[in-house]
């Protein structure tokens, strides 16, 4: 075979893969990437590979290709999202925020390498700044320094603060801040004293 008749086959192949891949719907195209990225990873410890299992909220997500969502599609996607929010069954929805800032602090769980058997941390740091005191923080998301003192201590923000935190997706769909009551990193005691470290008066998130 000399070297034109090659460059053709070559031609002819690529131009029916690409054809081939043109005809898969975008679910093919996805349970395909789904099928590829559970055959690269191995199940560790805690972390198993149904953490690559997208629910409806993330599936949407993935396909918008981090473009921003129709406004009707957004609106419909929070209130399904706040539909999930559970809220303490005694009403209270504050705990300890010197609790929540130890919690703000620690990046530790859910990694295979961490036991399970300890209590998750929220690592808020890796993304806001929240205190003064703390001069090392990330910013992927916005400072959330003087939280409650900006925009009040009414009980109506606390509510707010509460749903942020157990489902981030609830106000701003497609986040990327982990959906922390949702999924199951932080117990109800520990989102109280979160909510704490953003809500209370004497927290140093608010001085």
């Amino acid at each position: 075979m000399n070297k034109k008749t090659l460059i053709v086959s070559f031609g002819v192949l690529g131009a029916v893969a690409a054809g081939c891949a043109s005809m898969m719907t975008e679910e093919q195209k996805a349970a395909k990437a789904l099928e590829v990225m559970k055959a690269s990873f191995k199940e560790n410890g805690q972390a198993k590979l149904d953490r690559l299992d997208q629910d409806d909220m993330q599936r949407i997500c993935s396909l918008s290709e981090q473009k921003p969502l129709p406004k009707d599609v957004s609106d419909k996607l929070e209130k399904a999202q706040q539909a999930l929010i559970k809220y303490p069954a005694d009403g209270k929805l504050l705990g300890d925020w010197k609790s929540g800032e130890r919690i703000a602090q620690s990046g530790v769980g859910k990694q295979f390498s961490d036991n399970p058997a300890n209590p998750n941390g929220a690592n808020c740091y890796a993304c806001h700044e929240l205190t003064k005191a703390e001069v090392s923080f990330g910013t992927i998301g916005p400072s959330l320094y003087n939280f409650a003192k900006i925009r009040g201590y009414s009980p109506e923000m606390q509510k707010y603060a509460w749903g942020k935190v157990y489902n981030s997706q609830a106000y701003t769909p497609c986040s990327s801040m982990p959906r922390f009551g949702h999924s199951g990193i932080l117990t109800e005691q520990q989102i109280k004293d979160v909510v704490a470290l953003l809500m209370d008066p004497s927290s140093p998130v608010n001085k």
